[in-house]
């Protein structure tokens, strides 16, 4: 029998919890500039502080970062979103990044609510697919994971080389339809344009209410500018060579002479029509119609992003034309740069949600119509799961590809 020495007390056993298996202890939120207050929300509903992080910028506008708290062997989370500051909120993110990953941190996530450049995604005229070069930047800069929402094209995500999450918004804006919408079941889900036909089904699939979709937006259309490009090509050439007329490439035989060989049925015939490249016809613009009733009905208008709202002011003048009561603007980013908000309180509009992915008080204070949902606890929640390696399909349950 071991002895004891007196006065000694054994330590009680130390009981585990639910809360060892979900240690914060090794979990930092830094922010940036561009929105503390989503980042504070997140951090509180995650019962932490938010790291000590100070970004700033010095007479000649470049960007200091300081971070106080020790970060080397911790889950760092660095949360940026898209402004209309955007080229300072990237660079303030990559800054933060680095510095991070210089510091020995274990992991790396970048949390963007709105991602910048993302509608640049596709390769126009003589430009770049800008959003292939911000993921590469990203990636380059340390980021080991990617928290964002509602894409503008769900394809951005194969740009990245790390995993990234692209939460959905429309749970909170469905539910906010059905709470806060009075007599919601006389409404119409409304696409401004096709493009955003397949979003506005699945609302309108879900709500088990109609469709109508605005066809024939008008703006002005990449082949209206004229520069180099668009000079034909000389038909001089063209024409000496290949001649005004159509020719036919065909086997000669003379009349009265016997084939050595029976002509294979494989054999193909070349043809050459008119002079020189042909041209392109013209895409005719159709003018402005509904497909869809929206006679006494509340139109609601759903978009993943509400930033230059001369479009949904014309559209909305339309729906108010053909008989809608009352119309209603739903979107995950409120972005409303420039006049956004005087354009929208003049409008027939009459009342635009949106989330808090995007800082818009001061929008809010020139328009009274705006109205904002915060999402926060579907980030914090993101923020758990990852870092207690769940599962993050319960996020995405019930998700199609159109939301």
């Amino acid at each position: 029998m071991s002895k004891r020495r007196l006065g000694s007390v054994r330590p009680p056993k130390r009981c585990r919890s639910d809360m060892d298996n979900t240690s914060t202890s090794d979990i930092v939120i830094i922010n940036g500039n561009s929105h503390p207050d989503l980042a504070n929300m997140v951090a509180e509903r995650m019962g932490l502080k938010n790291g000590g992080c100070s970004v700033f910028h010095k007479s000649n506008r470049e960007t200091i970062v300081e971070i106080s708290d020790s970060v080397r062997g911790k889950d760092i989370y660095i949360i940026q979103t898209g402004t209309k500051d955007a080229n300072n909120n990237i660079m303030e993110l990559l800054i933060m990044a680095y510095a991070c990953k210089t510091s020995s941190a274990r992991s790396i996530v970048g949390v963007i609510p709105y991602l910048p450049y993302s509608k640049q995604c596709k390769m126009r005229k003589r430009g770049c697919i800008v959003s292939k070069l911000l993921a590469k930047m990203m990636c380059t800069s340390g980021l080991t994971h990617i928290i964002t929402m509602d894409l503008h094209q769900k394809e951005i995500q194969g740009f990245f080389d790390i995993p990234v999450d692209n939460l959905r918004a429309s749970p909170f804006l469905l539910q906010y339809i059905q709470e806060s919408i009075p007599d919601y079941r006389n409404s119409v889900i409304v696409a401004r344009n096709p493009g955003v036909a397949k979003k506005a089904n699945s609302y309108a699939e879900r709500l088990r209410l109609g469709l109508a979709v605005i066809h024939g937006e008008q703006k002005e259309a990449e082949s209206d500018e004229v520069d180099g490009r668009y000079s034909p090509p000389p038909t001089s050439a063209y024409s000496n060579l290949l001649g005004n007329s159509v020719e036919m490439c065909l086997p000669v035989t003379p009349r009265n002479s016997t084939p050595q060989h029976a002509p294979s049925s494989s054999r193909t015939r070349t043809t050459s029509v008119s002079v020189g490249v042909p041209e392109h016809p013209v895409k005719v613009k159709p003018p402005l119609t509904i497909v869809g009733d929206v006679n006494g009905r509340i139109a609601i208008m759903v978009d993943d992003l509400i930033d230059d709202v001369m479009s949904f002011v014309a559209a909305a003048e339309m729906l108010k034309e053909n008989g809608a009561c009352k119309i209603y603007v739903l979107a995950t980013h409120g972005l409303l740069s420039s006049d956004a908000p005087r354009l929208l309180e003049e409008s027939v509009i009459d009342e635009i949600v949106v989330t808090n992915t995007i800082p818009h008080e001061i929008q809010k204070l020139q328009c009274h119509k705006i109205k904002t949902i915060d999402i926060s606890i579907l980030i914090a929640e993101a923020i758990r799961r990852i870092h207690n390696k769940e599962s993050m399909s319960y996020l995405f349950r019930n998700v199609t590809l159109e939301d």
